[in-house]
């Protein structure tokens, strides 16, 4: 019988001193111990392990019984006497146990856990975890740090619900696991603000390091890809109370301040190996991203944020971390990176943000993201959105801002639609320059003429792609037009009259020819069409067809011919545009010659 077995041994063991015990012993100790759990008699064993005379044995011994006690406690249900003699046992084994020993053990079955027991095993032994490191004295804050990161290291890997239901759900237990974790910190974080209290300079800054580094991998891990917005119909939203706990933290030790305005880069810490220092600098950039998010999006903690910075200085702070969360994919993240850049761009007057801003990377890289997920972001809402923010963080720009933000984005943004958005916000400037009474030297004069050098050109001449680019040449004309309705010649306030023959040896002469060759391309190709549906006496014989160089999907006769007559149609909108531009052009020019 189990438990006989285990008396022998226990007898054994009672009459030998603590250094005599040999490795032989510990093994049919395991053995015996571990049999009685499996058999069903965990009362008994219980009862061993309470009995004083064997405190000696279960202190050198009992953290061998931690993986069979952990399987036992999954093997029953949660109603089950036995379950709860385990707990018991689990509890026991935490207090009488050698506290180093048990600490290892008990890592060694977190680290050993997977799938679907992770969270399970995790909060079953944060309690006992937490007893055998209050008890440590030596490398405390070592081993503290060592168990946060074997147990977010073990909780990475797992999916984090995002969706209302899932997160009500829980169903790997991840949410209500995450706060347990935070519990489990919580006397360590108590202990770091005594010591601070006791004296202004913190010499132990170990235990102070130690919980900084899981603050910022809770940060990274969950919170950076969890829905984090308030959800009807749930009280208590896990992320957020997790998200408040670990701002909480960070307020407590001192750290919160310091992080919100840090720059990643500094936080990184030295690696030999590039790859690692890497792999640091990435991770740290996407916490402390998260960090802002949740300050300034969220406002967790933002009645401990001093009211002293101005709106400009704030939006500088950020734009390392907006940069950050913009080029990733998910849109948990890039939804966070968006609503933090907006955020930030609210807070400012319309005209406030200084053109020296651009001298920083960031400024500059930052548009260029978003109009990466206006023209490449397959989830709409996305890229309507950032098409409101780009339109409003051109509007927060001084007049020279704005003036060498669209010379930038015109050269790199390489997509028409985003290019004549730009042209039309071009308009609009050289309209406020015209119409108010200020001088306005941007959208006027010399500057002008350099703008209108970028966009009333045609990138390729004459053989440029005029379908590809047709919302850039549009917007184009558009702006030429009112160029030459508004700015009487006699004024010349934008310069215009002066460049005409530039304009038209440069722009509207290419666009000519090109309009030209390409309307008499798709005129050729829609006869070739029809003489070949005639020949195969059928509109449903299907055929591939490339248009702006890009292969469509495979299409009848009848669908080419209406894509190719769309085209067409495309090309008169242009010459109907371009020959009223021609006309108004003329007409002022006989004028002023008549005048003259």
């Amino acid at each position: 019988m189990a438990v006989d077995e285990l008396q022998a041994i226990i007898q054994r063991c009672q009459i030998l001193e603590e250094a005599d015990f040999k490795g032989e012993d510990f093994n049919l100790f395991l053995v015996a111990g571990q049999k009685c759990l499996e058999d069903g008699y965990a009362a008994q064993l219980l009862e061993v392990i309470q009995n004083e005379k064997n405190k000696v044995i279960i202190k050198n011994m009992g953290w061998n019984l931690i993986s069979p006690l952990v399987r036992c406690i999954f093997t029953y249900k949660q109603e089950d006497d036995k379950r709860e003699h385990c707990l018991r046992i689990l509890d026991q084994l935490a207090q009488l146990c050698n506290p180093k020993e048990l600490f290892l053990g008990l890592l060694e079955q977190i680290e050993q856990t997977s799938g679907e027991q992770v969270c399970e095993t995790v909060m079953l032994l944060l309690q006992p975890l937490q007893t055998v490191l209050l008890k440590l004295q030596n490398k405390k804050a070592y081993s503290v740090g060592l168990s946060l990161a074997v147990i977010m290291n073990q909780l990475t890997p797992l999916p984090v619900p995002y969706a209302k239901q899932h997160i009500q759900e829980d169903k790997l237990g991840l949410c209500q696991c995450c706060n347990a974790v935070v519990d489990f910190a919580k006397p360590f974080v108590n202990e770091v603000v005594k010591n601070m209290e006791k004296s202004s300079e913190y010499n132990d800054v170990e235990l102070k390091e130690e919980l900084t580094k899981f603050c910022m991998k809770s940060l990274k891990y969950p919170l950076l890809t969890a829905q984090l917005e308030e959800l009807d119909g749930v009280e208590e939203h896990p992320f957020r109370h997790f998200a408040t706990e670990i701002i909480d933290i960070l307020w407590n030790i001192r750290e919160l301040i310091p992080l919100v305005f840090v720059h990643p880069k500094s936080k990184s810490l030295p690696w030999e190996n590039q790859e690692f220092a890497d792999i640091e600098q990435k991770n740290s950039a996407d916490s402390l991203a998260c960090l802002s998010y949740l300050m300034f999006v969220q406002h967790f903690g933002v009645e401990c944020f001093p009211v002293v910075f101005s709106p400009s200085y704030l939006l500088l702070c950020n734009m390392t971390h907006i940069e950050v969360l913009l080029k990733r994919k998910e849109e948990s993240v890039l939804s966070k990176g968006l609503d933090l850049f907006e955020s930030c761009l609210l807070r400012m007057e319309d005209n406030s943000l200084l053109h020296h801003y651009l001298e920083f990377r960031d400024f500059i890289n930052v548009p260029q993201d978003l109009v990466k997920i206006m023209t490449l972001c397959p989830m709409e809402n996305m890229r309507k959105k950032s098409l409101n923010i780009l339109q409003l963080y051109v509007d927060k720009f001084d007049t020279e801002g704005k003036y060498t933000l669209f010379r930038c984005l015109l050269k790199t943004s390489n997509h028409a639609g985003v290019e004549g958005y730009i042209i039309k916000n071009i308009k609009d400037q050289i309209h406020l320059a015209l119409t108010k009474e200020y001088d306005n030297v941007w959208f006027t004069g010399h500057h002008l003429i350099s703008l209108l050098d970028l966009v009333l050109s045609l990138p390729e001449g004459a053989e440029t792609d005029l379908l590809q680019n047709s919302d850039r040449i549009m917007a184009s004309l558009n702006l030429l037009r009112y160029l030459v309705i508004k700015d009487c010649d006699s004024d010349n306030q934008t310069g215009v009259w002066t460049t005409l023959g530039k304009i038209d040896q440069n722009f509207l002469k290419p666009l000519r020819v090109g309009l030209n060759m390409s309307k008499a391309h798709y005129e050729a190709e829609i006869k070739n069409k029809k003489e070949n549906r005639k020949e195969a006496h059928s509109s449903n014989t299907v055929c591939s067809l490339t248009v702006s160089g890009e292969k469509m999907p495979a299409m009848t006769t009848g669908m080419q011919l209406q894509v190719l007559h769309s085209a067409l149609f495309t090309f008169d909108l242009i010459e109907s545009v371009l020959a009223r531009v021609e006309e108004l052009i003329e007409v002022k020019t006989k004028a002023v010659m008549g005048e003259n």
